[in-house]
């Protein structure tokens, strides 16, 4: 009883935003419309960027104001045209849509009807029918607006969605950047700019995730929920929070379901714990021979008021595990867990960073064949399908924010720390649920050396745990051990280095020394479990030289043989994890010479194709986790064989 009154109280501490964000889901009492497909659009070239708003483009049809072209939603706009400008283009552009809204959503006023954006990069305007609806500051993250009242004005119109978005960065944004002006009328055209950015792959922009229209009972439904599971035995806890808008009388039945549908507990009240007998614990991949086990929890709203009853049904995934960590080692449901897995980008050709199925399932499927058990969301929250395929299929993720390329001084101040806090409420907020998501990532390689580092990120770290007692945070450090002013409150130390690379190029002998130089230092000061977060080298496939040189495939095998061989030694003792950079090439901006169109440290291509590293890996990969001794018989069997859950 006491550790059931324990999680609740964390449940009741996790921070809420003014509203929920629960993922739309199709049920009894809810509908959802898609809007994915061709919209009208239109960059703002205008000198200013910000015609569009002078004009108010948003009040009429955008082809009345100027011509449009076609842009496929969700996906980058950046190399859909034959246009140079368009693909570096910074500023405003105009997205615009007409649907057709069901004629019983508008009728019935007892029906809410809201709009959402899964992401859109990075500031973002919305207008219906002409009337701003909502904004929102900051890429990858969803936002919705209620629009029902503004869509039952005029209801023989079609419903004309109007999305300007801005993907200038600034030092207060995530990630930030700066904008220089060229003003020498001797070598540069007049009004010449350039977005300078402190990350290195490509800024892509436009609405990347799926743009919904969908429904809840509008006097009462369910806003959001919050589970926090843990065990004993085999007898499983789930402890919730349902929110309820619209009555404090509301009546609410809770009933969790196994995979065959059959009801193992049930309860109700807005805070409970459900007790669950012969539980199946949530496992990840290759650690357990039924991984990624998933409940189903069903939130069944009752309510009335003078005027109407009203029912909302709501289901969430529900996967049962614990999370802990100890000074040498990461515990999922009380077992050592050890990372073996890769980063990863948004990435591939033509749709940028544009949400794309094939793509994903073909990833996961190449996750899968090599043995990788986890990735990390480098450099910013990833699709909220793509969390789901991972709570499925038992694939354990870092998630990261977008805080990438903090490097000046000026984007440590209160603004950027009180954006950056935001920032972290819609990420808890959107992913607290996720049983594959095991630590929060709130920055990649910082300048934590720097004197305002330590009060940024001792607020943003400690905030971050109070969203979210259950989970460790973390911050991805490429700084001296030493020097780094945030690591004293991470949960994990996560290190970047390219040993070989970017320090003494070419020298494969100094990645031994270099590499168990790093781990002691780390490790001798903090006594926290250490994740190598990123390591690799640039290559280009089908490249080969004997001895290895360096952008050749026998290079890159060669640093990975290294690296290997000291975490072999090193993760008998605290080192918990290796996530190679990166999982596949992927595109940079053009201002380096040390980019040949794109990023080539992916082990495979940017169309997904192995190069030799990748079979290094697989062969590794995979025997890290026969170690463990709990592989079922059907380890030897095919991938392709495997029953995919």
């Amino acid at each position: 009883m006491l550790r059931v009154l324990c999680l609740l109280a964390v449940v009741d501490s996790v921070l809420l935003l003014d509203s929920g964000m629960l993922f739309p889901r199709e049920s009894a009492s809810r509908e959802v419309k898609e809007l994915n497909g061709l919209w009208a659009f239109r960059a703002d070239i205008s000198p200013s960027r910000n015609q569009g708003f002078e004009e108010a483009w948003y009040k009429s049809r955008l082809i009345e104001s100027g011509p449009v072209i076609d842009m496929p939603v969700p996906a980058s706009y950046n190399d859909i045209t034959q246009d140079p400008s368009l693909r570096t283009f910074t500023g405003w552009v105009w997205y615009e849509r007409e649907v057709v809204v069901p004629t019983r959503w508008i009728t019935d006023e007892e029906i809410r009807v809201v709009l959402r954006v899964g992401s859109a990069h990075y500031y973002s305007v919305v207008w219906v029918n002409g009337v701003k609806v909502t904004e929102h500051n900051g890429g990858h993250l969803p936002f919705e607006a209620e629009i029902g009242s503004v869509i039952r004005k005029d209801p023989t119109a079609k419903c004309r969605i109007t999305i300007a978005v801005n993907n200038t960065l600034t030092l207060e944004t995530l990630p930030p950047g700066t904008i220089q002006y060229m003003n020498d009328p001797t070598r540069y055209p007049k009004g010449f700019f350039v977005q300078n950015i402190f990350f290195d792959f490509f800024n892509y922009a436009g609405i990347h995730r799926s743009v919904l229209l969908y429904t809840t009972p509008k006097a009462f439904y369910v806003d959001d929920i919050t589970v926090v599971t843990d065990f004993s035995d085999n007898a499983g806890l789930v402890n919730y929070k349902v929110s309820v808008k619209g009555s404090a009388a509301a009546t609410l039945k809770l009933t969790l379901m196994d995979k065959e549908g059959h009801c193992v507990a049930s309860s109700s009240g807005s805070v409970g714990a459900l007790k669950v007998a012969d539980v199946k614990l949530w496992w990840p991949y290759l650690m357990h021979e039924n991984p990624g086990y998933l409940y189903s929890l069903e939130v069944h709203l009752t309510a009335a008021n003078d005027k109407s009853t009203s029912e909302d049904v709501y289901l969430l995934p529900v996967g049962i595990r614990t999370v802990k960590v100890s000074s040498t080692q990461f515990l999922i449901n009380n077992k050592p867990f050890y990372f073996h897995g890769v980063n990863k980008h948004e990435d591939s050709d033509i749709r940028g960073k544009g949400f794309d199925w094939p793509l994903i399932v073909k990833d996961f499927n190449l996750m899968k064949w090599m043995g990788a058990n986890s990735f990390r969301t480098s450099h910013y929250p990833y699709a909220e399908e793509i969390l789901q395929m991972c709570d499925q299929h038992g694939i354990v993720v870092i998630d990261e924010c977008p805080g990438v390329g903090i490097k000046d001084i000026r984007s440590f101040g209160n603004a950027s720390l009180t954006h950056h806090l935001v920032v972290m409420d819609e990420l808890v907020r959107r992913d607290k649920n996720h049983p594959s998501v095991v630590m929060w990532s709130v920055a990649n390689e910082p300048a934590s050396e720097m004197p305002p580092a330590q009060f940024y990120f001792k607020t943003l770290i400690k905030h971050t745990k109070d969203l979210d007692p259950t989970r460790p945070v973390t911050y991805i450090t490429n700084s001296n051990y030493a020097r780094d002013l945030g690591a004293p409150y991470v949960d994990v130390v996560c290190v970047n280095s390219y040993f070989s690379w970017y320090h003494d190029p070419g020298y494969l002998e100094v990645i031994p020394i270099q590499l168990n130089t790093q781990f002691e230092d780390w490790y001798a000061k903090y006594q926290k479990p250490i994740i190598q977060s990123e390591y690799g080298a640039d290559t280009l496939p089908g490249l080969h030289n004997d001895p290895p040189l360096m952008f050749t495939e026998e290079y890159q095998q060669a640093v990975l043989q290294h690296y290997h061989n000291v975490f072999d030694q090193k993760r008998k003792h605290y080192v918990i994890g290796e996530l190679i950079w990166n999982f596949a090439d992927f595109m940079t901006v053009q201002g380096s010479i040390t980019r040949v169109v794109g990023n080539k440290k992916g082990v495979f291509t940017r169309q997904r194709q192995p190069k030799a590293a990748a079979f290094i890996l697989k062969e590794r990969y995979w025997r890290l986790a026969n170690e463990t001794g709990k592989l079922p018989y059907w380890t030897n069997i095919p991938i392709y064989a495997m029953k995919l859950h």
